[in-house]
């Protein structure tokens, strides 16, 4: 079963280059191309009137005219929670890119990234995981991590953890310093199967739509 994407970007010539890429792998194709996220916005609403089928992932440029890669995915994650969106950025620093992440984009990718790396993201996406490198969960924690103690949105947060486990939670705690699957079962000691369970139980427990939503939550109740 393919992969449906829709391109945004406010450069013809980016969109085109984008397209091509994914178009190369066989189970991913490009169903819509739109110039700035107003148009993505607005393209997702007529299918969803004609009830057709909406793309599974959404590729955002952030920078943009009429709206922005970041309000263009708040607006998408409010309206077609089914869709993803991947964040495209020049720089892995962009603040835009952080705010995407918090308006519901599953993960960001540069710009520059390679095409096997693309398609492997796009997939990951699609099949409800999310796109994030250590260097950008260790940012988005830090951010935070010079609040006063006991905000009421941190007491919020810790009371939702305590619905996990132990086990759980030390996969959160991974989860949220951005090491993979494969590298919390190394160095949990269990098995990778066994790492992926644990991640679905835990995003259903709190009801979180994927591990973006997990780092933010844990980065909360630091």
């Amino acid at each position: 079963m393919s992969v449906t994407v829709m391109v945004v970007d406010d450069q013809k010539a980016a969109r085109m280059g984008l397209a091509l890429m994914i178009n190369r792998a066989g189970d991913l194709r490009v169903v819509a191309q739109a110039v700035n996220g107003q148009d993505a916005v607005d393209q997702l609403e007529a299918r969803a009137r004609a009830r057709q089928a909406l793309p599974d992932v959404v590729l955002m440029d952030v920078r943009m005219p009429v709206l922005n890669g970041v309000d263009a995915t708040a607006v998408i994650t409010r309206r077609h929670p089914v869709v993803r969106t991947l964040v495209l950025t020049t720089y892995d620093q962009d603040e835009f890119a952080f705010g995407a992440l918090s308006a519901g984009a599953s993960g960001f990718l540069l710009k520059d990234t390679r095409t096997a790396d693309l398609h492997q993201a796009l997939r990951a996406v699609a099949s409800g995981d999310a796109v994030l490198t250590p260097r950008v969960t260790r940012e988005l924690l830090n951010r935070h991590m010079l609040r006063p103690p006991a905000t009421p949105a941190q007491r919020a947060a810790r009371q939702r953890l305590r619905h996990l486990s132990q086990r759980e939670r030390e996969v959160a705690e991974l989860v949220a310093q951005g090491l993979t699957n494969a590298e919390i079962a190394q160095q949990l000691v269990i098995a990778p199967d066994s790492v992926k369970k644990n991640v679905t139980r835990i995003l259903a427990r709190l009801g979180l739509r994927d591990r973006v939503q997990l780092v933010i939550l844990m980065r909360d109740a630091w």
